[in-house]
Protein backbone atom coordinates (compact mmCIF):
# COMPACT_ATOMS: atom_id res chain seq x y z
CA UNK A 1 0.00 0.00 0.00
CA UNK A 2 2.93 2.57 0.83
CA UNK A 3 4.61 1.73 -2.43
CA UNK A 4 1.15 2.19 -4.19
CA UNK A 5 1.09 5.32 -2.39
CA UNK A 6 4.28 6.61 -3.12
CA UNK A 7 3.99 5.84 -6.94
CA UNK A 8 0.56 7.65 -7.24
CA UNK A 9 2.96 11.03 -5.39
CA UNK A 10 5.00 10.73 -8.17
CA UNK A 11 2.77 10.28 -10.66
CA UNK A 12 1.01 13.37 -9.98
CA UNK A 13 3.81 15.30 -9.38
CA UNK A 14 5.32 14.90 -12.46
CA UNK A 15 1.99 16.05 -14.36
CA UNK A 16 1.99 19.06 -12.29
CA UNK A 17 5.24 19.64 -13.35
CA UNK A 18 4.94 18.70 -16.88
CA UNK A 19 2.44 22.18 -16.87
CA UNK A 20 5.28 23.75 -15.63
CA UNK A 21 7.72 22.65 -18.12
CA UNK A 22 5.41 23.81 -21.06
CA UNK A 23 4.90 27.16 -19.38
CA UNK A 24 8.51 27.23 -19.02
CA UNK A 25 9.13 26.33 -23.16
CA UNK A 26 7.18 28.93 -23.76
CA UNK A 27 8.81 31.81 -24.91
CA UNK A 28 11.58 31.97 -22.22
CA UNK A 29 14.05 35.15 -21.87
CA UNK A 30 16.77 33.55 -23.50
CA UNK A 31 15.95 29.98 -25.84
CA UNK A 32 19.85 28.91 -24.98
CA UNK A 33 19.84 29.52 -21.57
CA UNK A 34 16.41 27.30 -21.35
CA UNK A 35 17.76 24.38 -22.93
CA UNK A 36 21.22 24.68 -20.26
CA UNK A 37 19.18 25.13 -17.53
CA UNK A 38 16.44 22.29 -18.67
CA UNK A 39 18.94 19.47 -19.43
CA UNK A 40 20.31 18.56 -15.60
CA UNK A 41 16.26 19.08 -14.92
CA UNK A 42 15.16 16.82 -17.40
CA UNK A 43 17.80 14.04 -16.03
CA UNK A 44 17.06 14.31 -12.70
CA UNK A 45 13.49 13.75 -13.33
CA UNK A 46 14.45 10.88 -15.49
CA UNK A 47 16.84 9.15 -12.85
CA UNK A 48 14.15 9.79 -10.41
CA UNK A 49 11.44 7.07 -12.32
CA UNK A 50 13.75 4.69 -13.37
CA UNK A 51 15.39 4.49 -9.68
CA UNK A 52 11.56 4.03 -8.69
CA UNK A 53 11.29 0.89 -10.90
CA UNK A 54 12.81 -1.32 -7.71
CA UNK A 55 12.69 1.38 -5.66
CA UNK A 56 9.67 3.31 -3.79
CA UNK A 57 10.74 6.54 -2.01
CA UNK A 58 8.83 8.11 0.62
CA UNK A 59 6.19 10.63 -0.13
CA UNK A 60 8.62 13.30 1.46
CA UNK A 61 11.46 12.28 -0.31
CA UNK A 62 9.48 12.56 -3.84
CA UNK A 63 8.25 16.21 -2.42
CA UNK A 64 11.10 17.64 -1.53
CA UNK A 65 13.55 16.27 -4.51
CA UNK A 66 9.99 18.30 -6.91
CA UNK A 67 10.63 21.49 -4.91
CA UNK A 68 14.15 21.71 -6.56
CA UNK A 69 12.77 20.46 -10.21
CA UNK A 70 9.55 23.15 -10.26
CA UNK A 71 12.11 26.07 -9.06
CA UNK A 72 14.79 25.55 -11.61
CA UNK A 73 12.74 24.88 -14.61
CA UNK A 74 11.17 28.26 -13.77
CA UNK A 75 14.44 29.98 -13.15
CA UNK A 76 15.20 28.53 -16.61
CA UNK A 77 12.56 30.43 -17.97
CA UNK A 78 13.44 33.72 -16.87
CA UNK A 79 17.25 33.48 -15.83
CA UNK A 80 17.04 32.79 -12.27
CA UNK A 81 18.51 37.11 -11.34
CA UNK A 82 15.34 37.41 -13.58
CA UNK A 83 12.62 36.07 -12.00
CA UNK A 84 9.57 37.36 -10.46
CA UNK A 85 10.43 37.52 -6.92
CA UNK A 86 9.91 40.75 -5.33
CA UNK A 87 8.11 39.86 -2.45
CA UNK A 88 10.64 37.48 -0.94
CA UNK A 89 13.82 40.10 -1.82
CA UNK A 90 11.55 42.85 0.16
CA UNK A 91 10.58 40.19 2.69
CA UNK A 92 14.09 39.90 3.88
CA UNK A 93 14.67 43.76 3.27
CA UNK A 94 17.31 43.57 -0.02
CA UNK A 95 16.87 45.39 -2.86
CA UNK A 96 20.10 44.99 -4.39
CA UNK A 97 19.61 41.37 -5.88
CA UNK A 98 17.00 38.68 -6.63
CA UNK A 99 17.68 35.88 -4.45
CA UNK A 100 15.61 33.01 -6.46
CA UNK A 101 18.64 31.17 -7.26
CA UNK A 102 19.35 31.56 -3.53
CA UNK A 103 16.31 29.61 -2.26
CA UNK A 104 16.95 27.18 -5.52
CA UNK A 105 20.25 26.11 -4.11
CA UNK A 106 18.20 25.34 -1.09
CA UNK A 107 16.07 22.97 -2.46
CA UNK A 108 18.84 21.22 -4.29
CA UNK A 109 20.28 20.12 -0.43
CA UNK A 110 17.23 18.43 -0.19
CA UNK A 111 18.08 15.41 -1.92
CA UNK A 112 20.17 14.73 0.85
CA UNK A 113 16.94 13.47 2.43
CA UNK A 114 16.53 10.84 -0.08
CA UNK A 115 19.46 9.57 -0.69
CA UNK A 116 20.18 8.97 3.22
CA UNK A 117 16.54 7.44 3.49
CA UNK A 118 17.47 5.07 0.96
CA UNK A 119 20.65 3.60 3.03
CA UNK A 120 18.86 3.58 5.69
CA UNK A 121 15.98 1.71 4.27
CA UNK A 122 18.29 -0.73 3.04
CA UNK A 123 20.61 -0.86 6.03
CA UNK A 124 23.49 -0.48 3.60
CA UNK A 125 25.24 1.79 6.81
CA UNK A 126 24.50 3.19 10.23
CA UNK A 127 22.13 5.84 10.30
CA UNK A 128 24.69 8.10 11.06
CA UNK A 129 27.31 7.19 8.45
CA UNK A 130 23.90 7.63 6.08
CA UNK A 131 23.26 11.00 7.24
CA UNK A 132 26.81 11.83 6.61
CA UNK A 133 27.22 10.52 2.98
CA UNK A 134 23.69 12.33 2.67
CA UNK A 135 25.92 15.75 3.41
CA UNK A 136 28.56 15.19 1.47
CA UNK A 137 27.34 13.94 -1.27
CA UNK A 138 25.02 17.27 -1.79
CA UNK A 139 28.15 19.52 -0.90
CA UNK A 140 30.50 17.60 -3.58
CA UNK A 141 27.28 18.11 -5.98
CA UNK A 142 27.38 21.37 -4.97
CA UNK A 143 30.69 22.21 -5.97
CA UNK A 144 30.85 20.19 -9.22
CA UNK A 145 28.11 22.27 -10.54
CA UNK A 146 29.64 25.69 -9.86
CA UNK A 147 32.55 24.45 -12.28
CA UNK A 148 29.83 23.20 -14.67
CA UNK A 149 28.54 26.82 -14.42
CA UNK A 150 31.74 28.38 -15.01
CA UNK A 151 32.95 26.16 -17.68
CA UNK A 152 29.79 27.30 -19.53
CA UNK A 153 29.46 30.87 -18.64
CA UNK A 154 33.42 30.71 -20.33
CA UNK A 155 32.27 28.85 -23.19
CA UNK A 156 29.40 30.66 -24.33
CA UNK A 157 30.17 34.46 -22.98
CA UNK A 158 28.64 37.55 -23.14
CA UNK A 159 25.22 38.10 -21.71
CA UNK A 160 24.52 34.68 -22.28
CA UNK A 161 27.25 33.30 -20.04
CA UNK A 162 26.18 36.04 -17.39
CA UNK A 163 22.67 34.71 -17.52
CA UNK A 164 23.64 31.19 -16.93
CA UNK A 165 25.67 32.03 -13.87
CA UNK A 166 23.89 34.01 -12.26
CA UNK A 167 26.22 35.78 -9.94
CA UNK A 168 24.75 39.46 -10.16
CA UNK A 169 28.21 41.07 -9.65
CA UNK A 170 28.45 38.92 -6.38
CA UNK A 171 32.74 37.64 -5.90
CA UNK A 172 31.33 35.18 -3.57
CA UNK A 173 28.32 34.26 -5.55
CA UNK A 174 29.61 30.77 -5.64
CA UNK A 175 30.59 30.38 -2.02
CA UNK A 176 27.58 31.59 -1.13
CA UNK A 177 25.32 29.04 -3.99
CA UNK A 178 27.37 26.02 -2.29
CA UNK A 179 26.41 27.27 1.58
CA UNK A 180 22.60 26.88 0.77
CA UNK A 181 22.76 23.96 -0.93
CA UNK A 182 24.32 22.62 2.29
CA UNK A 183 22.01 24.27 4.84
CA UNK A 184 19.33 22.93 2.63
CA UNK A 185 21.21 19.70 3.45
CA UNK A 186 20.58 20.14 6.97
CA UNK A 187 17.40 20.87 7.20
CA UNK A 188 16.06 18.09 5.13
CA UNK A 189 18.75 15.70 7.37
CA UNK A 190 17.28 17.56 10.24
CA UNK A 191 13.47 16.31 8.86
CA UNK A 192 14.42 12.66 8.27
CA UNK A 193 16.15 12.43 11.96
CA UNK A 194 13.06 13.92 13.35
CA UNK A 195 10.59 11.69 11.65
CA UNK A 196 12.57 8.81 12.92
CA UNK A 197 11.89 9.77 16.06
CA UNK A 198 8.57 9.96 15.71
CA UNK A 199 7.95 7.19 13.61
CA UNK A 200 9.03 3.79 13.39
CA UNK A 201 12.34 3.10 12.31
CA UNK A 202 10.74 1.29 9.47
CA UNK A 203 9.17 4.51 7.93
CA UNK A 204 10.02 7.86 6.37
CA UNK A 205 6.91 9.49 5.35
Amino acid sequence: MDNKRSLTTLTLLTLAYSAVFVFSAIEPMSRAVWIAEIIPVVLALGIIWVLSINYKFSNTSYILMFVWIFMHTIGSKYTFAEVPFDWFNELIGSQDRNHFDRVAHFSIGFYAYPIAEYLIKKHAVKPVIALLFGLFSIMSLAAGYEIIEWWYAELAGGDEGIAFLGSQGDIWDAQKDMLMDTLGALTSLTLLVFQRRVFSSSQAK
